[in-house]
Order: C-alpha cells, then sequence, then structure tokens
C-alpha cells in the first residue's frame, strides 16, 4: 500500500499571493521586493492564519489586515472574500492526480489523500466547483480542525482517521517546514517548488508497474 498525501495551494491549485497583493493594492507593490514583502505581512500572519485555522471568520481577518498594514479594506474584501471560487487546477498535477487514480482503479493498493491549510468557506466552495476532490479517498481542511499545518496535531490527526503507515506514505507540500513536519513523523515527503517536477519527484516513490 502506498498514500499520497497532497497539500492544495500551489501544488493542486495555483496559489499566486504576490498577484494577489498587486490586484488589491497596487499602488504598495510599485516594486517586487515590496509586493513580496506585503504578502507575507498579509498571508503569513496570525489575522489571515487565523481565518485558515477557523478561529475568526473572513470579515474579522479582512478588518484586522486592513487595520494593521493600513489597507482599503474594500478593496481587501473585493480581491479575497470569493477567492475560494477562483482558485484554479495546476495542470500538471491535476493530470497527475489523475493518472494516481487510474492506477487505483486498475487494482494498485495506492490510496490518495489532502491534507490542506484552507478556511472552511473556501475549502466548501473548492470541493463543489472541482469535480477532483471526489477521487481522493479523503482528507482533512485545517478549518474544520482548528489546526494548521505544521502543527504535529493535523498530521496525526489524518494518520489516524486513515490508518495511514508512516513508511507507506508520500506527502507533497509548497512549504519546507510543512515538509520537514511530516519527516519528523517518519513520512516520506517531496517539497514542491515547481508542480512540473512533481511527477518526477514522485516516480521515485511510485514507480510505474511493469505490463
Amino acid at each position: 500500500m502506498k498514500n499520497v498525501v497532497f497539500d492544495l495551494g500551489a501544488v493542486l491549485l495555483n496559489w499566486e499571493p504576490v498577484s494577489l497583493v498587486h490586484a488589491a493594492v497596487a499602488p504598495r507593490t510599485m516594486t517586487a521586493q515590496a509586493a513580496h514583502a506585503l504578502a507575507r505581512e498579509m498571508f503569513g500572519h496570525e489575522d489571515w492564519l487565523g481565518f485558515d485555522r477557523g478561529t475568526h471568520g473572513m470579515d474579522d481577518a479582512i478588518g484586522r489586515m486592513a487595520l494593521r498594514l493600513s489597507l482599503p479594506e474594500p478593496q481587501l474584501q473585493k480581491t479575497l472574500a470569493t477567492l475560494g471560487e477562483r482558485l484554479e487546477p495546476i495542470q500538471v498535477t491535476l493530470e497527475l492526480l489523475d493518472q494516481l487514480r487510474a492506477r487505483r482503479e486498475e487494482g494498485e493498493a495506492l490510496r490518495l489523500y489532502y491534507l490542506s491549510n484552507m478556511s472552511v468557506p473556501f475549502a466548501r466552495a473548492l470541493v463543489e466547483r472541482h469535480a477532483f476532490f471526489r477521487w481522493f479517498d479523503g482528507g482533512i481542511f485545517s478549518g474544520d480542525v482548528r489546526i494548521l499545518k505544521p502543527d504535529r496535531g493535523i498530521y496525526e490527526m489524518l494518520s489516524a482517521r486513515y490508518a495511514l503507515r508512516p513508511e507507506e506514505t508520500v506527502f507533497i507540500d509548497d512549504s519546507a517546514a510543512n515538509v520537514e513536519a511530516a519527516q519528523a513523523l517518519g513520512w516520506a515527503a517531496i517539497h514542491c517548488t515547481a508542480p512540473s517536477a512533481l511527477p518526477a519527484q514522485l516516480a521515485a516513490y511510485l514507480p510505474v508497474r511493469s505490463t
């Protein structure tokens, strides 16, 4: 048995915080350095992390962010409030997921899961919009359990819920900290910095069956 656990943002779904920042507050992103710095301040702070964790709502997160960073709240609302309805799949990863689904349906001992830092409203919008969620055998969104990666507890929760054995589990995430947390539990892990490289990276753990 092999279990493949996917992160979503920047692995299976396009997540481009710098582009979001530019769309929301272009005057504050006149240089690439300024755009990246503001993206970190917006999405790496507890204001947003608490929304992903499910400890406060979208309006609260945006209000806190606007006040802390002196940003226009109406424009943040316009850009961020419907984000869950606009995140689109990364084609190369979607094709990889489809190939893994086909291998499982052909009888290979393979299971597919997701483990994502994602707020409840965004998660619900994504599951409703994208049929590929039906290809997974299960998964956890942080907003449903109020724990964020890289907290050990969310990995342990996924393991317990689906009886995952560490030596049979491969985890894929774009965050080095999240990858390290998985490795600390004995999972194999891939740091996905370029989705185009992911099929080759995963092949090291899931070689194609001979026919």
